[in-house]
């Protein structure tokens, strides 16, 4: 509310770049996963980076806080985004990356989406940004590289998941 301006800005991007977008989660390998894992991180990052070549960064980092307060707001309404309830460290990996997207954008305001694509992804497989502990299989792991049971955490914010590098291979 505070940005109209810059939202319809970023709603128009995202238009543009969504067919991008989904040519290049193909490039990462399986097992990965559209929710915490290298695509989600590549989405978020990918996506920022692209804003933030045309749009104040303070302007972007408000709306993607506000994007997260709406994700608090999903969970309290039982609503799953990406066909998981959202939770507490899903938004501070979101916000995480949304970070380096703003830092590779601001930084790098000559290149076209496919070059900036690129770039992305090489700080993505440098470790740059952040994903969810899983195993191959998808189970999520905390930090004691003990399984999390996520049932019992059906209905709670704050889920003891554990945020690695995005270089971080999966478990077996």
């Amino acid at each position: 509310m505070l940005h109209p301006i810059a939202a319809w800005r970023v709603k128009h991007l995202s238009k543009k770049f969504y067919p991008l977008y989904t040519s290049k989660i193909k490039s990462f390998n399986a097992p990965d996963f559209v929710n915490g894992g290298r695509p989600d991180a590549f989405r978020h990052t990918f996506f920022m980076a692209m804003c933030a070549q045309k749009i104040n960064v303070k302007k972007l980092r408000q709306l993607g806080r506000a994007h997260e307060k709406g994700n608090y707001l999903d969970f309290k309404m039982a609503r799953k985004e990406d066909g998981e309830r959202p939770d507490s460290l899903s938004s501070v990996m979101d916000l995480h990356n949304n970070e380096l997207g703003f830092a590779i954008g601001a930084n790098h305001k000559h290149l076209n989406p496919e070059e900036l694509s690129v770039l992305v992804i090489k700080e993505i497989e440098n470790g740059k940004a952040l994903i969810m502990k899983r195993k191959k299989n998808g189970a999520y792991l905390d930090c004691n590289d003990q399984i999390l049971e996520i049932k019992p955490f059906a209905e709670k914010w704050y889920v003891p998941k554990c945020l690695v590098p995005s270089n971080t291979a999966y478990s077996d």
